[in-house]
C-alpha cells in the first residue's frame, strides 16, 4: 500500500510571498529604553576636499543634530550622504562658495534629512597664503586654518566665519624682571639713571617667548547685513597683528633678527592678544553691525612652564564696542553655542 502524500508545500513561483524580501526594521526609529533627548548626535572628523574661492582645499567637518526622546538613534549614513551631495555640487559646480556658506548648506540639508529641530556643522580647512619675509622679501608659503560654522533651525540659520593663525608672543612680566636686573647692573658700572634708560630704550630686553595660536570668529544672522564685509584675509591680519610678531616658515638672517626685535618691542600677555584682536576687528571693519557675534581666543604654548595659557572673549559686537568706549557692561555675554542656538 502506497502511503498517502503529506501536506504539500506552497508553490514557490516567482513573485510568491516566500520570494519577497522581508521588510527591514528601521532600528534608529525605535523608541529608546530610556526616553531622554540628546543635545548632540553626529559624526566628527569627516575629511573632504572643498572649493573655497577658486581653490580646492582639504577640510575636516563635524556634523551634529539634536535627537528627540522618542528616537533611538540618528541615521549616521545620512550625514555622509548629505556632505557628499553638498560638496559634490560645490566642487564640481561653477559657483564656488565661502566656507561658512558651505557649512550652512550642509546644516540645512542634514536637519531636513534627519527630521531634527536643529543641525550644526563645523568646518576646518587648511589653506596657504604667500607673503614676503619682513626684510629680505623672500616669498614664503604660510598655512592657516579657515573656519566655518553653521547652525540650522526652524527659525533660520546662523553662520560663523573665522580664521586660526600661529604667531609669536614675548612675556612682559619676565621682560620687566630682566630689565630691573639690568638697571641694577648698569648702575653698579657707573651709568647714570638717564643713561640707563637710554640704553634700555635702544637695546631690546630679553624675555621668554611663546608660540601663540590666535582664533577669531565672527557670526552674522542669515540674510542680515555684515556678511559681505567679512573675508579671511582681513580676519587673518587682525589675528596676526594682535600678537607680538608674525612668524615665517622661510627667513634669512636679517628676517630672523627683525622678528625677534619686533616681538621684544611689543611684549604681550595672552590677555593682551585677545583685547588687541577685538580692538583690531572694530578698527578694521567699522561698518560691521552691532548684532554680529564675536569670539576671540588666544592660546600660548609656554616655553618655561609645563602648562599652556589661554584667554577668550565672546559677545555681541555692539556690547564689545560699548565696553571699549568705557561703558561698564555685565560680565555675562552670550557664548558661541548660545548665539548659534538662537536659530532654533
Amino acid at each position: 500500500m502506497t502511503p498517502s502524500p503529506g501536506p504539500q508545500a506552497p508553490a514557490t513561483a516567482a513573485g510568491s510571498r516566500r520570494d519577497r524580501p522581508l521588510p527591514l526594521d528601521d532600528v534608529q526609529e525605535r523608541a529608546p529604553r530610556l526616553r531622554l533627548a540628546l543635545s548632540r548626535v553626529g559624526v566628527t572628523g569627516v575629511e573632504k576636499v572643498i572649493r573655497v574661492g577658486a581653490n580646492l582645499y582639504s577640510a575636516r567637518l563635524d556634523c551634529f543634530v539634536d535627537l528627540g526622546a522618542n528616537q533611538k538613534g540618528a541615521h549616521m549614513s545620512r550625514f555622509e550622504e548629505v556632505v557628499n551631495e553638498a560638496i559634490g555640487e560645490v566642487v564640481l559646480g561653477e559657483a564656488p562658495l565661502r566656507a561658512e556658506t558651505l557649512a550652512c548648506q550642509i546644516a540645512e540639508r542634514i536637519r531636513l534629512r534627519q527630521r531634527a529641530e536643529r543641525a550644526e556643522v563645523r568646518l576646518e580647512a587648511r589653506y596657504p597664503e604667500h607673503k614676503p619675509a619682513p626684510v629680505s622679501g623672500v616669498q614664503t608659503q604660510e598655512l592657516y586654518t579657515l573656519l566655518g560654522i553653521a547652525s540650522a533651525g526652524e527659525r533660520g540659520t546662523r553662520r560663523v566665519v573665522g580664521v586660526r593663525a600661529t604667531g609669536m608672543t614675548a612675556c612682559p612680566c619676565a621682560q620687566e624682571l630682566v630689565a630691573g636686573g639690568a638697571r641694577l647692573a648698569l648702575a653698579k658700572e657707573g651709568f647714570s639713571e638717564p643713561e640707563i634708560e637710554r640704553i634700555l630704550a635702544c637695546v631690546p630686553v630679553a624675555t621668554h617667548n611663546q608660540r601663540g595660536i590666535g582664533t577669531l570668529l565672527v557670526g552674522c544672522p542669515e540674510g542680515g547685513p555684515g556678511e559681505e564685509l567679512l573675508d579671511a584675509e582681513t580676519l587673518l591680519a587682525v589675528v596676526e597683528e594682535a600678537m607680538s610678531s608674525e612668524i615665517y616658515e622661510l627667513m634669512k638672517r636679517s628676517d630672523e633678527a627683525e622678528v625677534v626685535v619686533k616681538a621684544h618691542r611689543r611684549p604681550r600677555f595672552v590677555e593682551d592678544c585677545v583685547r588687541e584682536m577685538v580692538g583690531g576687528l572694530v578698527e578694521r571693519i567699522p561698518a560691521l553691525p552691532d548684532h554680529c557675534f564675536v569670539l576671540a581666543r588666544q592660546e600660548n604654548l609656554e616655553t618655561i612652564h609645563q602648562h599652556n595659557v589661554v584667554a577668550e572673549r565672546h559677545g555681541t559686537l555692539g556690547a564689545l564696542r560699548r565696553e571699549l568706549a568705557g561703558e561698564r557692561l555685565p560680565n555675562r555675554q552670550p557664548t558661541l553655542e548660545e548665539w548659534l542656538a538662537a536659530a532654533c
